[in-house]
């Protein structure tokens, strides 16, 4: 871990990039998650204000919980939305330039969240979320993109994480700026739903400073100069030939091949088994039950004595945890392997998931059972952000060649929106009808997913996309087949997948 550590110091240009690209990606995810929980009171109060004031119609409580449902959830909407344009526009523009005119979106949400308590208007907020979910969509892709190509092969899982990092960053950052003693008042939470717009304004500054993505450079323009000037900017004056070299052979392999859609990629049988595995493991990301636990947290916190006015500063634990935990994982990655850590930490949460069923079920009967449903809970959190959460994001990056990747991450994203959507429509409903039973639900998918990455994945450590797309073959080669037959079928999937 050290070395590793070592050589990303000798390239501060990547860790700028890391921050700079970090804070105005995936960090308004995160951020938009969590931030809404804390002023949801004061945004009610808004939306019968509103209704007062412009119809004199006071709404009855149903009303008032609908709009707000739907005021939350059309992030989600936005985010399927901006997932779906994202791989365009990252092809189109370049991987900088599409974060860069993304910023342009949060700052105008950030501007209607910040002045619709002035004005009256809960239709701002709704505007601001929706704006917010094209942001977050966007930057999913682009920022993930973007970084894993920046990034030197072998720090490359390293630099990976830091995705996930951020999104951690933005969810506690949305707990801890919302507490009383901040932004979470009656008269500043406009500021804290606005505070968006002052991170995308950060990163609209310094992002002209970073250089375009290298693989960018040379796959889609061709400019063999640029990306070596770029690589050198980033990594130093160290030996990149190798890289180059790759990079080329990539281009080579793929010159006759156009960037392909997403019905494309569906289509294309050499990757099915990549395709296949963006599928498990992004829907698993969502499905994983890491909602259901941080949705738990506070029955767990009432019932082990603390007090209610405190249990939102208890929370600020859960989010603090996630994100050391994923500071961890940033430092074991590259000597550990992401199929071990995916593996192992599928594995850890479904056992966990198990006990916590069987603790929360039981603390109304046993009195110390609520402090094991708690330490559960940080458990459970610690194995979700030192495998899944840190190896999940920039998975279609490592497993799909250049021609594929934009498609890959639109089908992740949206499959990680979609989710993202059903599972807060769904688990309400889940909690009413099974209480503490719904995470066995989550069990199985935990479960499924392990056992798919144990038998189905390769290791993607040090390896280029070429060497794993053939690992991928290799395992998924029928056995018994003869030599012949391995050849007709090599050229069958190169044929297939540049017949586009």
């Amino acid at each position: 871990m050290p070395h590793y550590l070592t050589l990303l110091i000798e390239c501060p240009v990547v860790i700028a990039a890391i921050f700079i690209s970090g804070i105005g990606g995936t960090f308004q995810y995160g951020y938009c998650i969590s931030v809404m929980t804390s002023p949801s009171t004061f945004i009610m109060d808004l939306i019968n204000k509103t209704c007062e004031h412009r119809y004199r119609f006071t709404l009855e409580k149903w009303h008032v919980s609908l709009i707000w449902s739907f005021t939350v959830s059309i992030f989600c909407i936005g985010g399927l939305l901006g997932s779906l344009m994202a791989g365009s526009f990252i092809s189109k523009f370049g991987r900088k330039r599409c974060l860069f005119l993304n910023n342009f979106v949060a700052i105008f949400g950030a501007v209607l969240m910040i002045l619709s308590q002035t004005a009256l208007s809960f239709e701002m907020i709704m505007v601001g979320r929706f704006l917010y979910g094209i942001n977050s969509g966007v930057s999913l892709s682009a920022h993930t993109m973007y970084l894993t190509e920046c990034a030197p092969k072998r720090l490359r899982g390293m630099v990976g994480v830091t995705i996930a990092t951020f999104i951690s960053l933005g969810k506690f950052s949305g707990q801890l700026l919302g507490i009383s003693e901040l932004l979470g008042t009656e008269k500043a939470w406009p500021w804290l739903l606005g505070f968006n717009g002052f991170t995308a304004l950060f990163q609209l500054l310094t992002l002209p400073f970073l250089p375009e993505s290298p693989s960018f450079l040379l796959m889609y323009r061709g400019d063999q100069q640029a990306c070596e000037t770029v690589l050198k900017k980033l990594w130093g004056n160290k030996d990149y030939s190798g890289e180059v070299a790759e990079m080329l052979e990539e281009r080579a392999a793929l010159q006759s091949v156009h960037s392909h859609s997403v019905l494309e990629l569906i289509q294309t049988q050499a990757v099915r088994w990549q395709l296949l595995t963006i599928i498990v493991t992004f829907t698993t990301l969502q499905l994983s039950g890491i909602n259901a636990v941080y949705f738990y947290s506070f029955e767990v916190f009432r019932a082990a004595g603390i007090q209610e006015h405190k249990i939102r500063y208890a929370a600020l634990g859960t989010g603090l945890c996630e994100l050391f935990t994923s500071v961890t994982c940033f430092l074991i990655i590259e000597s550990m392997g992401k199929k071990v850590l995916l593996f192992r930490g599928y594995m850890g949460m479904t056992g966990t998931l198990i006990l916590l069923t069987i603790s929360v079920y039981l603390q109304r009967q046993v009195s110390w059972m609520p402090y094991c449903s708690m330490v559960l809970t940080f458990i459970f959190i610690f194995f979700f952000a030192s495998g899944p959460a840190g190896v999940t994001a920039p998975l279609p990056g490592e497993i799909f060649t250049q021609s594929f990747k934009s498609a890959a991450y639109t089908i992740a994203c949206t499959i990680n929106w979609t989710g993202l959507f059903v599972l807060g429509m769904v688990f309400p409903l889940l909690v009413e009808n099974l209480d503490s039973f719904c995470f066995l639900i989550f069990t199985l998918f935990c479960f499924g997913c392990a056992m798919y990455v144990k038998f189905n994945v390769p290791e993607t450590k040090n390896r280029t996309v070429l060497e794993i797309k053939a690992e991928f073959k290799k395992m998924h080669r029928k056995p018994g087949a003869s030599e012949e037959k391995r050849s007709t079928d090599h050229k069958e999937t190169t044929a297939q997948e540049t017949k586009f």
